[in-house]
C-alpha cells in the first residue's frame, strides 16, 4: 500500500503531507541543473512541483532538501533521477585516479586517437589531456585476433606481472581494454577476476561497456567509465542512504532517456553522461506528440547551458558522440550543447569584443541579481531589459536584486563605452547568436530546413529568447510547454526502464535468417536484464537495430532488423548523403538490441496549489532600441483558446515568456502555449 497525500501551506511553502491510503504509487521526477534542482510529483493523479537551488559541491543535498520540502514526511515513493554528477566530474576534471591495462604495444591508443580534426582550419588544434597519464598505462602480454582466436594467450605470469606494476601506481579505478575483446572477451574477463580478487573495487571492462570494434572509441569509453565510476557510485550511495529514511527508491536516467537502477548506474556510470539533456528531450517529445507535431526542434535553455535536438518523427539517438573532447560508444540522445544559459557570464575579451559564456555563475554564487554574484550574466541582462519581473520570479518565492544587476552590467558598459541598456541588449544578441548556431548545427548543416519545424522552448531561461531565435531562423511556430522550467523533471518522471546491448558482426550481405539467429541471445539477455530491473515480460518492449554500411565505408547507418533491411539502409543512405549504390555490397557491422518497459503516456496537468485570481500590471521592456510599456499576464490563468498579442510578458512559477511585437500566443486545451508570428520575419523576407 502507498500513502496518498494532501497539499497544505506550512511555513510559507506548499508541502505534501500524508493523508488517506491509496494503492496508486507516488512518483517523483527530479532534474539537477547547474542553477536549480527541479522536482515534479504525481500523487493520486495530481501534479505537485517545486524548485530549489542546486548544490554543485554535493548534488544530493539539493535533491534531499527538495524532497523534504515538497513531500514533507510522506514515505514510500519512487524517484526518477536525472543526474549531472558524471558529466560534471568529467567537465571539471575531478574524477578518479585511473590506471589502464591494455595489450602490450597499444598503451598510447587513447592519446594518439584518430587523424580527424574537429576544427579543420585551426592551425594549432588542442586535444584534451588524456585522463590516464602515460606512467599509469600498463601493457599486458596478450593478443587476440579480430577473428576471436588468441595469438598470445594471457598467462598467469602475465597477469601477476601486470598486477605488480599496477599496485605501484596506486590507482583508485582500473580500465581494462584489450585488443579485439569484442570478438573474444576471455582475456578481459580473466584479468577482471584477478583485479577483483586483489581488492580493486572499481574495475571497468571494455567488452561490458562497448562490445564493438574501433579500439580508440572503445578504449575511450572504458577509461571515461573508470574515471567517473567512483564519483557516481559514492553519490548514489549517499542519495540512497538519505532516501532510505523515507522508504523511497530511486532510478537513474541514462543518456538514452531510459532509466536504470542505481546498481547499474554506479557500475556503468558513463551511460549517464547525458542524463540531464536526455530528460529534457523526453519531455519535449511528449509535448510534441500531444500537439501532433512530427518535425520539431527542442530548445532547452537552463542556467549553464543550452541543449538542442531535432525530432523527425521521434527522438534521435546516436552511438557516436563525444563529451569534453572524448569520444563515447554508448547510445545517447542526439543533442548539441553550447555553453549558453541564464548564468552565462558576459565579458570583454582581449580584442575588446563582447563575449558571453561558456563560463557560468551557476548556482553559487549565481547571477548578480540573485544577491551574491558580481559578474554580469544573461539573467542580469534580461532583468535590466524588463523581461524578468522580480516579484514574480519563481512564483515570487525568490527575491531578485535589480540594483546588483545594474552595477554588474554597468561595469561592463563602461569598458564598452555603451549605455547599460545597449550593453544588456548586446549580451542578449551575443548569446542568441550562439544558440542560433547550435540550432543550425542540427538542422541546416544536416540538410534539414528549420522553417518546416516547430520550436519547443523549455528550461527556465528559454522563454525570454525563443521568439528572437524563431525569427532569425524562420521557424513559424514556437511552443512554450506548460511548466517549461520543469519539463526536464517531467521527462525524468515519465522515463521507462531501459537496457541495451550490442554485438559486432562485420558480416557481408548476411541473410535475414542469419541475423535473426544472431539477435536471439541478445534479446534473451535484454529480457533477463529487464526482469532483473523489475519489469515483467508483459511490459517488455524489444527493438533490434542493425548498423550497416557499404563495403569500404568508415561509418554506419542504423536501420531496423527487417527482411528488407538492405532497402531500409539504401533509403537512409539516400536521405543522409543524397545518393545510394544498389550494385555495391553492404556490410552489417553491429547488431544492437534495445529493451524498455511500456509506460502509458502521461498528460502534463496543471500543478496543484497555484494561486487563483488575476492581476493587472504593466512593465517597461527594452526591445529594438526602444522602450515599450507592455501588459504582464499570468500564464496559468489563460483558458483554452484564449490568445495574447505581443508585446507582452507571461509569468508563471517555472519561467517567464517574452512575447515581442507581432507575436500571438494561443493557449491550447492541454495548457501548452503555441506562439505564431503575425508578420513574416525580416530573415524570411530577405
Amino acid at each position: 500500500m502507498w500513502c496518498a497525500a494532501a497539499r497544505c501551506l506550512r511555513d510559507g511553502k506548499w508541502r505534501v503531507v500524508a493523508s488517506a491510503r491509496s494503492t496508486v504509487p507516488v512518483v517523483v521526477g527530479i532534474d539537477t541543473g547547474g542553477t536549480f534542482t527541479d522536482l515534479v510529483a504525481v500523487i493520486d493523479g495530481k501534479l505537485y512541483v517545486h524548485k530549489v537551488p542546486s548544490t554543485p559541491a554535493n548534488p544530493a543535498f539539493a535533491v534531499l532538501r527538495g524532497l523534504r520540502e515538497l513531500l514533507g514526511e510522506h514515505r514510500g515513493y519512487a524517484v526518477m533521477y536525472s543526474s549531472t554528477v558524471a558529466t560534471n566530474a568529467l567537465l571539471e576534471r575531478r574524477g578518479a585516479r585511473v590506471a589502464l591495462l591494455t595489450t602490450a604495444g597499444f598503451e598510447d591508443v587513447i592519446e594518439i586517437g584518430r587523424q580527424n580534426r574537429p576544427h579543420l582550419y585551426d592551425p594549432e588544434p588542442q586535444r584534451p589531456e588524456p585522463l590516464v597519464p602515460r606512467r599509469m598505462r600498463i601493457g599486458v602480454q596478450e593478443r587476440m585476433l579480430h577473428t576471436g582466436q588468441p595469438l598470445v594467450r594471457l598467462s598467469k605470469q602475465a597477469v601477476a606481472v601486470a598486477l605488480a606494476q599496477l599496485q605501484r601506481t596506486h590507482p583508485e579505478a582500473v580500465a581494462v581494454c584489450f585488443l579485439h575483446s569484442y570478438a573474444n572477451s576471455a582475456h578481459e574477463r580473466k584479468m577482471g577476476q584477478a583485479l577483483r580478487r586483489k581488492g580493486f573495487s572499481f574495475v571497468s571492462l571494455s567488452h561490458e561497456l562497448a562490445n564493438e570494434h574501433r579500439e580508440f572509441e572503445r578504449f575511450s569509453t572504458t577509461v571515461l567509465n573508470a574515471y567517473v565510476q567512483p564519483v557516481m557510485q559514492r553519490h548514489l550511495e549517499e542519495l540512497e542512504k538519505g532516501l532510505r529514511e523515507y522508504g523511497a527508491r530511486v532510478r537513474v536516467l541514462q543518456s538514452t532517456g531510459g532509466a536504470i537502477s542505481p546498481r547499474v548506474a554506479g557500475r556503468e556510470a558513463v551511460r549517464t553522461c547525458l542524463s540531464g539533456p536526455a530528460a529534457g528531450v523526453s519531455g519535449a517529445w511528449a509535448v510534441a506528440r500531444s500537439l501532433g507535431l512530427q518535425q520539431v526542434i527542442s530548445f532547452d535553455m537552463g542556467g549553464t547551458s543550452t541543449d538542442v535536438s531535432l525530432f523527425l518523427g521521434g527522438i534521435a539517438t546516436s552511438t557516436e558522440w563525444s563529451i569534453a573532447g572524448f569520444p563515447l560508444k554508448v547510445p545517447a540522445v542526439d543533442v548539441h550543447t553550447v555553453g549558453a544559459g541564464g548564468g552565462s557570464i558576459a565579458y570583454v575579451d582581449e580584442g575588446g569584443l563582447l563575449k558571453v559564456g561558456p563560463q557560468s555563475a551557476g548556482a553559487d554564487p549565481g547571477p548578480a541579481c540573485y544577491g551574491r554574484g558580481t559578474e554580469p550574466t544573461v539573467t542580469d541582462a534580461n532583468l535590466l531589459l524588463g523581461r524578468l519581473i522580480p516579484q514574480f520570479f519563481l512564483g515570487g518565492r525568490m527575491p531578485l536584486f535589480p540594483e546588483r544587476a545594474h552595477r554588474a552590467v554597468e561595469a561592463l558598459a563602461r569598458r564598452l563605452k555603451k549605455s547599460v541598456e545597449a550593453t544588456a541588449a548586446g549580451i542578449i544578441a551575443v548569446v542568441n547568436a550562439g544558440m542560433e548556431r547550435a540550432i543550425r548545427a542540427v538542422t541546416v548543416e544536416r540538410g534539414h530546413d528549420p522553417r518546416r519545424c516547430a520550436l519547443i522552448a523549455f528550461g527556465g531561461a528559454a522563454g525570454q529568447h525563443a521568439c528572437a531565435l524563431a525569427e532569425a531562423l524562420g521557424v513559424p511556430v514556437v511552443v512554450i510547454p506548460r511548466l517549461p522550467g520543469l519539463l526536464s523533471a517531467w521527462g525524468a518522471l515519465s522515463a521507462p526502464v531501459e537496457r541495451n546491448t550490442v554485438r559486432s558482426l562485420r558480416w557481408q550481405e548476411p541473410s535475414f535468417a542469419r541475423l535473426e539467429r544472431a539477435a536471439r541471445p541478445l534479446v534473451a539477455h535484454i529480457r533477463r536484464e529487464l526482469e532483473r530491473e523489475g519489469v515483467p515480460p508483459p511490459k517488455q518492449r524489444i527493438h533490434t537495430q542493425l548498423e550497416v554500411r557499404y563495403i569500404g565505408q568508415s561509418y554506419e547507418l542504423p536501420v531496423p532488423l527487417t527482411p528488407d533491411y538492405r532497402k531500409q539502409f539504401e533509403r537512409a543512405h539516400r536521405r543522409w548523403y543524397g545518393h545510394h549504390h544498389p550494385d555495391r555490397a553492404v556490410e552489417v557491422v553491429n547488431i544492437r538490441v534495445f529493451g524498455h518497459e511500456y509506460v502509458p503516456p502521461r498528460q502534463l496537468a496543471a500543478p496543484e496549489g497555484r494561486q487563483n485570481g488575476t492581476f493587472e500590471m504593466v512593465q517597461k521592456v527594452f526591445h529594438s532600441n526602444r522602450w515599450y510599456t507592455v501588459p504582464v499576464r499570468d500564464r496559468e490563468q489563460m483558458r483554452a483558446g484564449e490568445t495574447c498579442r505581443g508585446p507582452a510578458i507571461l509569468v508563471e512559477l517555472s519561467g517567464t515568456t517574452w512575447l515581442p511585437p507581432g507575436w500571438i500566443a494561443t493557449c491550447r486545451a492541454n495548457g501548452h502555449l503555441v506562439l505564431t508570428l503575425s508578420r513574416p520575419s525580416a530573415r524570411k523576407q530577405r
